[in-house]
This record gives structure tokens, C-alpha cells and sequence, in this order.
């Protein structure tokens, strides 16, 4: 007999069924302690519940947020050539440079929190398909560039954010929602770096017409991706579950980076269990996402920046909780009576 023919997401369906879940004992040590410490039981709010979570996905009794790393995947579009946007693609290599020289929001961010920082440039002057008229990757190059995400968080962090940076990315982002969620397209389509009221017509009218081409072919979230996505959307989604079996927690940024969680959202919810909402980006439907995916936000300043920047931030006040609770003094280190009984 003839073996069944495979596909290339054969091997990312697979990688799937292998992650590893939460660590309960690691969570009820971290209980265990926080009861001890010198506080009414709960007053730290999502502070407490933020240790909780990195405990589970660490595995760690004393979780840590020592080696924070943000990454930032940036790559182009061939939808862009129709106006989607306010800013050339040009735009694109520009940027990068600007992170090289430390100019840009999330240098700043970065350096100011003790975060360390990447960025990968995904063949950035190299769009991909015109999702209008074309898929955007092949299965091949999209398998290539989800393990390419996964590789790029080698080197040792214990806690990771992803962004991204792509002149018409919020187009693809819109695309991908509107398959995977349906509804109107107009519905999931915002201004993105600031489109004029022409710009959102040309806008929305991509997001249809790029809906219509593949409608036959979006019934598979993996499918979904490389039709209508991007190389920094794939090679996020790959960062998000190399992070799962590296026992990462990850912190999302806003709308664009939120679409690589919906993908593997998707194929499995509990594939992003170890990822929380940086931010609420002010961009498109991202609540209604964030809802869809259960992530309740940390952050919710306007923004719709990219570059990591909610995440970031996010990120400070994670690394903050975990050092609460590392370091705070329990009450009888502290000599500090206990609630009575």
C-alpha cells in the first residue's frame, strides 16, 4: 500500500500534541508561600495571580523574571502595493535601522525596564504574496518560518514577549481574524499607523478581497496562516510554542501579535495557555479577540504601536510581581502578627 502523502504541518500538529502542561505543584508552593507573606491574603490582586502563572509554566516553586527577553519579528507584505497603509513600505528597513541605532519606542522601553532585546528581519525587502490575488507563503516557507521563530528564542530567557514590525501588517492581521472568527471584515479592520478615510475604504476592500480568493481554502487554521498571514505572524506563532516546551511563559503584544496566538488558538485552545495579554491595543477588535482567546489584558493605555511595546511594559510588572514575592518578608521574618483566627 501506498503511505498516506504529509504535509509540511504535519510536523506543527504533531509538536502540538507534545506540550507539557502546567506544573499544580509548582502553583501550590507558590500558595503555600504567598499566605505567609506580610499582606492580607489577595491584596496584590492580578500581581499574585501573575506569580501563580509563572510558576506553572515554569515549573518553579520560586518562579523567576531574571532573563526577560523581548523579540521582535519584522517582515513585509505584497498587499501593501494597494494603499493599505499610511506609511510606504520603505518604511520597513528604515525602522530596523532605527532599532539598531537604539531610536526607536522599544529601545527606550527595553532599557529602561532591564529587558533584553531582539529583532529578526524575516527577508524584509522581500514581500510575500499579495493575499488579494496569491497565498502569501507556500506550506513549505511557512513551516520554515514558524521554525525559524522557534530558533530565535534559543539562548536562555525565562520569560518572553513578541511583537513585530511590518508596514500592512494590520491588513493581514485583519484578514486572519475575519476568517478565522467570520463576520464583516469592515468589522475587524481599524486605521492601523493612521489610514485616511480613502486608505480605510482601500483597507477593508483588501481584507474582502483577500477573503473571497481563499474562501475555499480557510478551513484549517495552519492554512489560514500561510494564505493570509505573514513571515512575522508565522514566526511568532513558532517563538509561542518553542516557548511552551521550553517551559517560557510568554507575553503578548497587541493586535498584530495577537493573530499568531489566534492561529494556534485554533487548532487547540490549551495551546496558549502559557501566554498572557500584555496590552489592549487600540487597534481593530482586539478586546473581542482577547475575549475570544480568554486573555484578560494587563495594560489598556491606548496604544497600537507594535514593536512590542504593550508587551514590554507588561513585562515590567511581571518581572515586579515576581520579585514581590521572592523577596517580601513573611510574617514571622518579619515579627508582624497574623490575621486572627
Amino acid at each position: 500500500m501506498t503511505a498516506p502523502a504529509t504535509s509540511p504541518f504535519d510536523d506543527i500538529r504533531r509538536l502540538i500534541t507534545t506540550m507539557p502542561g502546567p506544573d499544580e505543584a509548582a502553583v501550590a508552593a507558590v500558595r503555600q508561600r504567598d499566605g505567609q507573606l506580610t499582606k492580607p491574603a489577595g491584596s496584590l490582586g492580578r500581581l499574585e495571580w501573575l506569580v501563580e502563572w509563572l510558576a506553572a509554566w515554569q515549573a518553579k516553586a520560586t518562579p523567576t523574571a531574571d532573563r526577560p527577553l523581548v523579540c521582535v519579528f519584522a517582515g513585509s507584505h505584497g498587499v501593501t502595493e494597494r494603499g493599505v497603509s499610511a506609511f510606504p513600505a520603505s518604511v520597513n528597513r528604515q525602522m530596523l535601522e532605527n532599532f539598531s541605532a537604539g531610536g526607536a519606542a522599544i529601545n527606550q522601553i527595553c532599557a529602561s525596564l532591564g529587558l533584553g532585546f531582539k529583532v529578526f528581519d524575516l527577508a524584509i525587502d522581500m514581500p510575500t504574496g499579495d493575499i488579494v490575488v496569491e497565498p502569501a507563503m507556500d506550506e513549505k516557507a511557512c513551516v520554515a518560518t514558524m521554525a525559524f521563530g522557534m530558533e530565535a528564542i534559543a539562548g536562555g530567557t525565562d520569560l518572553l514577549a513578541i511583537g513585530e514590525l511590518g508596514i500592512g501588517n494590520t491588513t493581514i492581521a485583519a484578514a486572519i481574524y475575519a476568517a478565522l472568527y467570520g463576520g464583516e471584515p469592515a468589522h475587524w479592520v481599524g486605521r492601523g499607523s493612521g489610514v485616511d478615510e480613502e486608505g480605510m475604504t482601500r483597507k477593508i476592500a483588501a481584507v474582502e478581497g483577500a477573503l473571497a480568493h481563499h474562501r475555499d481554502h480557510l478551513k484549517d487554521p495552519l492554512d489560514v496562516l500561510r494564505r493570509l498571514g505573514g513571515r512575522e505572524i508565522a514566526a511568532m506563532a513558532g517563538a509561542i510554542l518553542a516557548a511552551r516546551l521550553q517551559r517560557i511563559p510568554v507575553i503578548l503584544d497587541g493586535y498584530v501579535a495577537t493573530a499568531a496566538a489566534a492561529i494556534l488558538h485554533a487548532i487547540h485552545p490549551a495551546t496558549i495557555d502559557h501566554c498572557i495579554a500584555g496590552h489592549l491595543s487600540a487597534e481593530g477588535a482586539h478586546l473581542e479577540v482577547l475575549e475570544r482567546l480568554g486573555k484578560i489584558p494587563l495594560l489598556a493605555l491606548g496604544m497600537h504601536l507594535g514593536e512590542g511595546s504593550g508587551a514590554a511594559l507588561a513585562m515590567g510588572i511581571v518581572k515586579t510581581a515576581a520579585t514581590v514575592h521572592r523577596d517580601m518578608a513573611t510574617f514571622s521574618q518579619a515579627g508582624v502578627s497574623e490575621r486572627l483566627p
